[in-house]
């Protein structure tokens, strides 16, 4: 990984840490084909991280959702509507599936979405606050989805 790469001890105590949105801003859920990012910040504003929401452009059902921290390094990764993944082992994974940092390998391994985690993933819209909920962004962004989404 070039840049910054974190111990595993490290990314997993980010992904455990807690986040805040850093606004009372309302954030437009993206229009198919958009993205948006959000800032969020730890319960102690020390870490600062960002949340990234894209949108397939034209199957609706495609996209991804990610966290990020130290400005690049993804901590944990959904892609859904997709094609399947290559894993660097070559085990092939269906989508929807989940990206969680691996040291050594950042955002390379996937594994299948954890059902009991994201009971609906057919919904895109209730697969974002899964979501959330799965990274720890305990204050989440303040989402409103458009009447095309």
């Amino acid at each position: 990984m070039p840049g910054i790469s974190l111990t595993q001890v490290e990314a997993d105590a980010l992904i455990a840490m807690p986040k805040h949105r850093m606004d009372e801003h309302v954030v437009n859920y993206p229009a198919p084909g958009g993205k948006v990012g959000v800032p969020l910040v730890s319960e102690n504003k020390r870490e600062n991280f960002f949340l990234d929401v894209t949108r397939g452009r034209i199957e609706l059902h495609k996209g991804t959702y990610q966290t990020r921290a130290r400005q690049v390094v993804i901590l944990v990764r959904l892609d859904f509507g997709g094609q399947t993944h290559r894993n660097p082992d070559h085990e092939v994974i269906t989508s929807p599936h989940l990206h969680v940092y691996r040291e050594g390998y950042g955002d390379k391994w996937a594994m299948p979405l954890p059902a009991g985690d994201f009971p609906n993933a057919e919904d895109p819209w209730q697969t974002l606050f899964d979501f959330l909920r799965y990274c720890n962004i305990t204050q989440p962004p303040r989402f409103q989805r458009e009447m095309s989404a």
